[in-house]
């Protein structure tokens, strides 16, 4: 685990995500000298060992430099139709750029919808580690001609993020047009400070990032961010750096002063539950009494059917549901171990009841610990229970 800027050159996976600000111009469309000294960088990487994902904007913006779609908003139909221009471009630049090295590229287009599904995910996982053992470069960007606002990541740094947590890397790099995260906006300061290293991420470096993003993308300061903040928590560290300067990747792995490096904590999550938090969408909501939210936040409990007050929606066993205390403010989210059908007919029943009323036993909890993330701050501790499956 990354824990200073010495460990980075103990990094032998990384996930280098670059920005649509980098890649495409209005005039020219691709910047392939800018791909070309990026690929130079990754393939120098590689050589020492260091495995290598590249999660890539700019299919769109191509694709609105070719249909020349530069000046106005464009529709959801009219996005997903710039992304088929634009994508092969970019996929044929990467690839010529890697050529040059005796490298091979492999296209990965995803949507949330992909990670969201255990199977898929798992797939996604082991399609990267296929790839990694014959040496070819994942490339990955959202599958744009097909997305839609639910199942859309949002930008390419939340993607990264995500992708980093799927393959097991050792730390996420964000290239930018800028060189970190500043105190203060550099372009209007010039006594605007780089931030070097963040251990805990907090409202003042949120304020820090403001919300402006480049021309082309839709990934400002507030989203990467935000994906760090993704990553991290996942055990993944991460990084932002500029990628207009030459070199700035390989001084960063080999423990250089370089961008905004942030640090694993000591109290990440596990995988899945990380995958439980921060990619599955919720399909119903669980409501409970406060002697069961307390039992959650306290103790690290299952939730037991005695707790439960009401519960909304349509699901199956294993989907993921929110879990709302009495107040109606959102605690937490997990895998349900029973239908919603089933829930609403045990909901306020003691666990030695549900044979009776369903016919069946197969778990005691509605939810189990191991399936189970707080998402609220007033976790005071994750403590066993001694609930049984």
């Amino acid at each position: 685990m990354i824990q200073s800027r010495s460990d980075l050159a103990q990094a032998r996976r990384i996930v280098v995500k670059i920005g649509s600000s980098l890649l495409a111009d209005a005039e020219s469309g691709i910047q392939q000298d800018v791909i070309d000294h990026l690929v130079g960088e990754v393939a120098r990487l590689m050589a020492l060992g260091i495995q290598v994902v590249i999660v890539t904007s700019g299919s769109v913006a191509l694709g609105r430099v070719r249909l020349n779609w530069l000046d106005r908003e464009l529709s959801v139909h009219e996005k997903q139709a710039a992304a088929a221009i634009g994508q092969p471009k970019l996929m044929r630049a990467y690839g010529q750029a890697f050529d040059r090295h005796g490298l091979s590229v492999a296209q990965m287009l995803l949507t949330k919808d992909d990670l969201r599904h255990r199977r898929r995910y798992l797939n996604t996982s082991n399609t990267s580690e296929t790839l990694f053992s014959v040496g070819v470069v994942p490339i990955v960007n959202e599958n744009d001609t097909v997305v839609v606002a639910e199942i859309k990541f949002g930008d390419n740094d939340s993607l990264g993020a995500l992708v980093s947590l799927v393959v097991d890397a050792d730390l996420l790099v964000m290239l930018t047009d800028v060189a970190g995260l500043y105190d203060k906006n550099p372009t209007q300061h010039a006594d605007a400070k780089r931030v070097d290293i963040i251990h805990h991420l907090n409202d003042e470096h949120i304020a820090m990032a403001g919300d402006a993003g480049s021309s082309f993308g839709t990934g400002g300061m507030a989203s990467k961010l935000s994906a760090a903040s993704v990553a991290t928590g996942g055990g993944v560290a991460a990084a932002i750096i500029s990628g207009q300067s030459k070199g700035t990747l390989s001084r960063l792995l080999a423990g250089g002063d370089e961008g905004t490096l942030f640090l694993c904590g000591e109290d990440r999550q596990t995988k899945r539950k990380h995958w439980i938090s921060e990619v599955l969408q919720a399909a119903g909501t669980i409501h409970i009494d406060q002697g069961a939210a307390n039992a959650l936040l306290k103790t690290g409990s299952s939730l037991l059917p005695v707790g439960v007050t009401a519960v909304d929606g349509v699901f199956d066993k294993g989907d993921c549901v929110t879990i709302v205390d009495a107040a109606n403010t959102p605690i937490a989210k997990g895998l349900c171990n029973y239908t919603a059908e089933e829930m609403r007919l045990i909901m306020g029943h003691g666990s030695d009841e549900i044979e009776a009323i369903l016919g069946f036993h197969d778990f005691s909890s509605l939810i189990h610990r191991d399936n189970l993330v707080i998402t609220t701050a007033t976790l005071n501790s994750n403590s066993p229970s001694g609930d049984s499956t």
